[in-house]
């Protein structure tokens, strides 16, 4: 005889739950939540999970709470719907078993749910606003479509846009997605709104669960799915159809590639967005995403063509702002804040800004933690979606904000005279140290109080930055806020230029200190590309990076020496002229630095002798 076959699966039925009514209210209120993007969701997931599983009949909301994952607060819920169960059917209304009209909708979904497994052939797509599938009850239920401007609309517009550049990679990393989307999204996809706690970012988990959007590996990536791509598809073509007006209906709207070869007549916005959004990248406002979340190019022709079109727009508007010239009422001043101040908890200053009505931008900053700029006004440009980006100068004015335990591991581990060194030499004539005290944070530190106060005063005598303290983050905030207002005063009635960093003279700081109606600032591209700090550097600077080392050796120290001996070779070849040893030791004795001109001494002449003059390990 053959064998019996194996039967696979469960012998029995699992009984049905009996507390249905129970059931069908956490249902729903999971799927809201699930659709408004609250982490609530889970609660509610939980909470299902183990009502399923409890095999008595519940009489109210507070005998759940001896369920797992039910507190107070979905008791509670319960208890409320119970009551309004019983207002609406009475008071002997069965609560074990589902009412009359919830069964006969259940049974009609049913029955829409298995014709529709035989569908029909497709009619002419209809519009968004019609397409409503069938639903409980009868009723067209409203598909899901995000609204313009948010964030789950910037995402499946971005990641449809990206998958139609040719030899894309097929996904887009986090960073990437948030800082492509953000300029088509009202909110910031990082920084929340005042008064809650979500961003733009938050719609994501809200196109994951429509089954709109896949996330796959660590780090992730997210590509569009079927439906996705098909929602994305519709929504690009309206955005299209709204952009241009008129019409062009019978040219092909995919036209998104710069160089098609249909005619001149057909206004390609796509290609208008991507060509502002490399200026903005460049030198216009920066995204609230932070500038620093890059990440590596696809290895493509495509990504080659269009760095080579960035580095190439780069150059263009590095032109255009020379010999910019800005007249009163023109411009905006706008505070720069670096996105590092924004990250890691950091949040707080940006609210303090938000509430104090500062207008600022996130971005990333090669040296210091906040600046300022005047932005040029612009006007929207006929054809364009946006308008273009707007020309930037820097004002002379830059901060270093300093937390006494970041001050006190900055002097530990060096970072402290490179840091006042790179501000010095970043082309901005007023530094301002901004130090903050945090109370009982500055009792459990590594060096002593006395050295800590004595750097900081070192920094306002010897290095001639202004030093203010605060106690805090708000008072920190509200000192950027008065810096605002006294910079919009200050410039309010002058006409700023553009000048070149490579053209500073010695002469010229003592100049613009006279000038009284106008100023001349560098551009911000050009001011932010030379403070790079992992730049291709100089044998002068690596030498001055060198000397810096020493210790006792200061920034104005090392300038003082790069005066008489630029390279390291023109050090030796002094070294080799000098008669006898003791005179070798004496070189750079005499040699004046500061404002004071005091002489650089014996003993640090002696150790760069020792340094780059003694045979084997120094001892």
């Amino acid at each position: 005889m053959p064998p019996e076959p194996v039967r696979l699966g469960r012998k029995r039925p699992l009984p049905a739950c009996p507390n249905p009514l129970f059931l069908q209210w956490l249902t729903e209120l999971r799927d809201q939540a699930a659709e408004r993007g609250q982490k609530t969701q889970y609660v509610y997931q939980k909470a299902l999970g183990s009502l399923k599983k409890y095999p008595l009949p519940l009489r109210n909301g507070k005998e759940a709470k001896i369920l797992q994952n039910f507190g107070d607060g979905i008791c509670k819920i319960l208890d409320d719907r119970l009551e309004k169960h019983y207002r609406e059917n009475g008071r002997d209304a069965p609560i074990h078993s589902l009412p009359k009209s919830v069964k006969a909708s259940y049974q009609h979904s049913s029955k829409l749910a298995s014709s529709s497994s035989n569908p029909r052939p497709q009619k002419e797509p209809l519009p968004l606003e019609s397409r409503r599938p069938q639903g409980d009850g009868g009723r067209r239920k409203r598909e899901y479509v995000p609204q313009k401007g948010s964030g789950g609309h910037a995402v499946l517009l971005t990641l449809y846009r990206q998958s139609l550049v040719p030899g894309t990679k097929g996904f887009m990393f986090k960073n990437e997605l948030q800082t492509e989307a953000q300029p088509l999204c009202d909110k910031s996809f990082t920084v929340p709104d005042l008064g809650s706690k979500y961003t733009a970012w938050s719609s994501v988990t809200t196109l994951i669960q429509k089954e709109l959007l896949l996330k796959t590996h660590n780090p992730a990536r997210y590509s569009l799915t079927e439906l996705g791509l098909d929602l994305a598809e519709r929504l690009h073509e309206e955005e299209k159809g709204r952009g241009e007006g008129l019409g062009a209906k019978g040219k092909d709207e995919r036209c998104v590639a710069k160089g098609t070869e249909e005619g001149s007549a057909t206004v390609d916005l796509t290609a208008d967005e991507d060509e502002e959004e490399d200026e903005r990248d460049v030198c216009g406002p920066a995204d609230v995403v932070p500038a620093s979340t890059t990440w590596a190019p696809s290895q493509g022709s495509a990504s080659r063509d269009m760095d080579q079109a960035q580095r190439s727009q780069t150059v263009d508007v590095d032109r255009a702002a020379k010999g910019v010239s800005l007249s009163p009422g023109s411009y905006d001043i706008v505070l720069c804040v670096d996105f590092i101040e924004t990250t890691g908890g950091k949040q707080e200053l940006v609210k303090e800004l938000q509430r104090n009505g500062v207008n600022f931008d996130i971005r990333k900053l090669h040296v210091g933690d906040f600046l300022w700029v005047a932005r040029e006004r612009v006007t929207p440009v006929p054809g364009q979606l946006r308008p273009p980006p707007g020309r930037e100068l820097v004002l002379d004015y830059i901060i270093e904000r300093k937390r006494i335990d970041d001050l006190c591991g900055s002097i530990m581990d060096g970072r402290f005279k490179e840091q006042k060194f790179r501000l010095k030499r970043c082309g901005l004539h007023k530094p301002i140290y901004l130090v903050e005290e945090c109370g009982s944070a500055g009792a459990h530190l590594s060096l002593p109080e006395s050295t800590l106060q004595q750097a900081i005063i070192n920094t306002q005598v010897v290095d001639g930055f202004f030093v203010k303290r605060v106690q805090d983050v708000k008072e920190s905030a509200a000192y950027l806020t008065v810096m605002t207002r006294h910079l919009e005063k200050l410039y309010q009635n002058r006409t700023i230029i553009c000048r070149s960093r490579e053209l500073e003279g010695d002469g010229e700081p003592e100049a613009r200190r006279q000038e009284k109606a106008s100023c001349s600032l560098m551009s911000f591209n050009e001011f932010n590309q030379g403070a790079v700090k992992n730049k291709c550097q100089t044998v002068r600077e690596v030498f001055a990076r060198q000397l810096m080392q020493i210790s006792g050796l200061s920034g104005d120290k090392a300038v003082a020496v790069l005066e008489h001996y630029s390279t390291v070779s023109s050090l030796l070849k002094a070294y080799d002229q000098c008669p006898s040893e003791a005179d070798k030791e004496k070189l750079l004795s005499n040699i004046k630095y500061g404002k004071l001109k005091r002489n650089l001494g014996p003993a640090l002449s002696r150790t760069v002798y020792q340094l780059y003059c003694t045979q084997g390990p120094l001892s």
